[in-house]
């Protein structure tokens, strides 16, 4: 095996093995060539090459998302580090362990014009866990004799195993993105084939966090002399809760549980979409007096991020008088009423707290699940008599999904038109919720793609798909992996938003309307072509889409019209109030 001559090279691509880091998205550079020859020639290393540094750290993402481990990323000096920064910033929200490992000049080429040079050092500081600057070495045969180089080289080697360790410890104990910065000398391409270093490895501790029944006495007294208790489940992975523990929790007639998509829990007593619920009754005849109805005196909430606007303003007007979040690093005062953080794992806080609780006598879960089966039933009703559109397309896209799936949603409309239906619990929702944003959608998915045993499919809307088409451009795409594209030739999710619709300039600032469509794109990057333009069309080729034998990546194009999705949304809120 051939490996870098530079001693700090080595050390980098050794600790991250010894940490069970063996994942390694690479783009090209120079700079970076220590570091590329080491890892792609080490043969415990996955590898990968991928050009655009924006698409290989969403594709990083999605691998570590799926791995649930750290996934490293290598580019070279100067700007390219800087693509990173969009998927480091939703690795941050969404706490999900990547590793980012750049290439520098050393200290002192630093703002005197050298080519290709910014200042990389803690260039992601306020969306990072951790930075690590290293100290530059020289691939060099140091004589015994010469005592103070070999201190001095001594004290570097020490300072950067020490800084390695730090950065990649924090990447596994608190699931979240570093940042390595790793200066070097030129030459750049000598290789030894053994290694000439045993760098110190520090252990990372990653013991369970636990919580004793003694110390929620308090709280489940509090909770059994409550009658209206609200559970709310944010972004979560799946199968993370036990589901007797979901049973358990279900019985109890006092406590409504809300989950999203993203929240991937199931149960028959669950309301999953909590916008069908909470939208009709801001265009009810008594808003106030429903609302208070709804209103809990606890919320329990689990999980990251949550999609619906809705149930946060209400919370956020209709306070409960206490407000709890169960989560092993971090609790968001999203609604403004925040009393208490449990530092554990929905798991650990359930099984020492549900023994402790009652279920008292209340109509709060079952008065709103009544409401929920009469909204169910006009969503049918309303689905059926609507013609072709965003809202019917999505019916039809749902209804078609195999079970067994890892589905991937990209941002703004499609994942909110996602939480208006049901999805099976054997289907796998993910969607970059962390900082929402359209970029990086499709990249992501294909990094889950190609971690994932399971099959793939994402949906996405026309701009966060042009936004991220060189996602396409990857070597490693399965064959399985399938893409729905909504294109509704615009921004749509603008046309919904109070008073942007009457905004000056509207269509070509907000909506950015064009014609534009993947057909070329799908021709350039090897994938399958189909389109659909009404509800026949789209019908026939999602059987077609999920019945073929996959000899290459496929992509359905859906075009929906424009000037009445919006419309046929905001009506849809209307007609299911009843």
């Amino acid at each position: 095996m051939q490996i870098s001559n530079i001693p700090l090279a080595q050390s980098v691509v050794l600790l991250c093995l010894s940490k069970g880091i063996n994942h390694v998205i690479i783009s090209p550079g120079s700079r970076n060539a220590p570091l590329t020859l080491s890892f792609a020639n080490h043969p415990q290393i996955n590898a990968y090459s991928i050009v655009d540094e924006r698409c290989a750290a969403f594709f990083a993402l999605g691998m570590a998302q799926q791995l649930k481990k750290p996934v490293a990323l290598v580019c070279t000096s100067g700007s390219a580090l800087l693509n990173y920064y969009p998927a480091v910033a939703e690795a941050f929200y969404s706490d999900i362990p990547l590793v980012v490992i750049s290439a520098d000049r050393p200290v002192e080429r630093i703002d005197i014009g050298d080519g290709q040079t910014i200042r990389q050092k803690n260039v992601f500081q306020n969306h990072i866990l951790y930075s690590a600057n290293l100290y530059s070495e020289v691939a060099l045969d140091i004589s015994p004799e010469d005592q103070k180089i070999q201190q001095k080289f001594s004290e570097a080697q020490k300072h950067n195993e020490r800084e390695i360790n730090l950065a990649l410890n924090t990447a596994i104990e608190q699931n979240g993105p570093v940042h390595i910065n790793v200066p070097f000398y030129e030459p750049l391409y000598g290789m030894v084939e053994k290694t000439s270093v045993n760098p110190l490895e520090i252990e990372p501790i990653k013991e369970p966090k636990t919580i004793s029944a003694e110390a929620l006495k308090k709280y489940a007294s509090t909770w059994n002399k409550a009658k209206r208790k609200l559970v709310l489940v944010g972004v979560h992975e799946p199968n993370q809760i036990e589901q007797e523990l979901l049973d358990e929790l279900a019985k109890d007639p006092s406590v409504l549980i809300f989950t999203e998509t993203t929240s991937n829990l199931h149960h028959k007593k669950f309301i999953t979409r909590i916008d069908k619920l909470i939208a009709p009754l801001e265009v009810s005849e008594d808003p106030e007096s429903e609302f208070r109805q709804l209103q809990p005196q606890i919320l329990l909430t689990f999980g990251g991020l949550v999609i619906s606007k809705k149930i946060k303003a209400f919370l956020r007007t209709y306070s409960p008088q206490q407000h709890w979040h169960v989560d092993t690093k971090k609790a968001l005062n999203t609604y403004f009423c925040l009393n208490k953080h449990f530092d554990v794992s929905a798991n650990e806080f359930l099984q020492h707290f549900l023994p402790q609780v009652n279920q008292p006598e209340s109509n709060y879960r079952d008065s709103w699940l009544e409401v929920k089966e009469r909204r169910d039933i006009h969503h049918l009703q309303y689905i059926e008599r609507i013609p072709f559109c965003d809202l019917k397309a999505f019916s039809k896209i749902v209804t078609n999904l195999p079970k067994e799936q890892l589905i991937h949603f990209s941002n703004s409309s499609i994942i909110r038109y996602a939480q208006l239906f049901k999805f099976e619990k054997e289907q796998f929702i993910y969607c970059n919720r962390g900082t929402s944003g359209i970029d990086g959608s499709t990249s992501t998915s294909v990094g889950g793609a190609v971690a994932s045993t399971m099959p793939t499919t994402l949906v996405t809307g026309d701009l966060s798909f042009l936004y991220d088409s060189n996602a396409l451009w990857n070597n490693y795409i399965p064959k399985d992996f399938k893409i729905i594209l909504i294109n509704n030739q615009g921004g749509g999710i603008f046309k919904i938003l109070p008073g942007a619709k009457e905004t000056k300039n509207f269509s070509t600032f907000f909506e950015t309307k064009h014609q534009l469509t993947a057909e070329h794109l799908c021709k350039m990057y090897g994938f399958e072509y189909q389109t659909a333009s009404n509800e026949e069309e789209l019908e026939g080729n999602l059987g077609l889409l999920y019945a073929e034998k996959n000899n290459k990546p496929q992509l359905l194009e859906v075009f929906t019209p424009s000037d009445i999705n919006d419309k046929y949304l905001k009506d849809y809120f209307k007609f299911i109030l009843p």
